[in-house]
């Protein structure tokens, strides 16, 4: 009697739905900035002889605020008001249409966070998003469907100075969501912070990291005003990340997120110092096995190349995981094979 082999890590979406996701994805990367919260609806007001357009949308949930446009007659900027709203409107179609469609979609809090980032230009300043959602965006990217936990988190990181013409400063950027964000005390009491928070226990939280030998130090960012919390071997994570985007609420908002294959990598090291965390590093493991397993079916060579970029310290961690890796992976040979070439040498 043979022994069944476990199933098999994602499922791919047909070509017609990437097809949709890839003109979502292209033409939010035009649009330029954002409109946050819904497409809302114009309102004309007048007072004091003068009458003005204002938009009425709701920034966030079940709240409504107005933005003025324009006065009575700019036809031009009235026009153009017009023609972002019905954009929005189209791309909150399409979020809805593709996650009914079982693509990765993060809530409504996480749009306003980076829509916000995004209008700032953050993202192209060289801010990259890291942990679970630029898992969920890159399985997007690829066409994988696979079950993902919900995130209460949102990862930024930056592996250098930001290139900004002006500082950012993170918590006023925070607080122009309109999220009644607050520093979250650091470990001790006495550390700077170096995340933000919404009020109560199972609420998003925002946090900045940045490459750092020590797990956890705490290391100036001067252009954001604010300090982010040290991950060892960073550096080899957010070298040269790629463009992508985020589903979240009824946006498609453009990041920056890590390279794929380096993203598998560094999670199975992350997995590794997890301690005292078994959920936590189960699912680094799952990520990082999902991803691997497209990867190896199509890019093999993505895979390699970034293991051979990687800093034999931290390969040298992983190694001990391998036969449960393998196991957990047999489904996908082709990931079991580029596991062992990897891994095994490694000492």
């Amino acid at each position: 009697m043979g022994y069944a082999v476990n199933k098999p890590l994602y499922r791919e979406h047909e070509l017609a739905f990437r097809t949709q996701y890839a003109e979502l994805k292209e033409r939010s990367s035009a649009a330029g900035q954002l409109l946050p919260g819904t497409p809302g609806t114009l309102a004309l007001r007048s007072g004091s002889g003068r009458a003005y357009w204002y938009r009425v949308f709701y920034a966030i949930p079940r709240k409504a605020r107005e933005e003025l446009v324009c006065k009575e007659h700019d036809e031009e900027i009235l026009n153009a008001m017009r023609e972002r709203m019905a954009f929005a409107g189209w791309a909150t179609a399409q979020v809805a249409a593709l996650r009914k469609l079982a693509f990765q979609v993060a809530d409504k809090s996480t749009a306003r966070v980076l829509v916000e980032l995004h209008n700032r230009q953050a993202f192209e300043a060289g801010l990259v998003l890291v942990g679970t959602l630029a898992y969920m965006a890159w399985l997007n990217e690829l066409g994988a469907i696979a079950v993902t936990a919900r995130t209460l988190d949102i990862d930024l990181a930056r592996r250098q100075k930001l290139k900004l013409a002006a500082p950012l400063p993170f918590l006023e950027t925070m607080k122009g969501t309109g999220l009644p964000f607050v520093a979250v005390p650091g470990l001790p009491s006495t550390a700077p912070s170096t995340s933000v928070k919404l009020p109560g226990v199972e609420a998003l939280r925002v946090d900045v990291l940045a490459p750092g030998a020590i797990l956890g130090a705490a290391i100036k960012v001067p252009e954001l005003e604010w300090m982010a919390q040290a991950i060892p071997f960073y550096d080899y994570l957010l070298a040269d990340p790629e463009r992508g985007a985020v589903l979240a609420g009824g946006a498609c908002i453009p990041v920056r997120v890590p390279q794929a294959a380096r993203f598998v990598w560094h999670k199975l090291y992350s997995s590794t110092q997890r301690q005292g965390f078994p959920e936590k590093a189960a699912k680094d493991q799952q990520q990082a096995l999902v991803l691997g397993a497209v990867l190896a079916e199509d890019d093999s060579h993505k895979l390699k190349d970034a293991c051979e970029a990687a800093p034999k310290q931290m390969l040298a961690s992983v190694k001990p995981l391998l036969n449960k890796l393998a196991s957990n992976a047999e489904a996908h040979p082709e990931l079991v094979d580029v596991l062992y070439q990897c891994l095994s040498s490694q000492r």
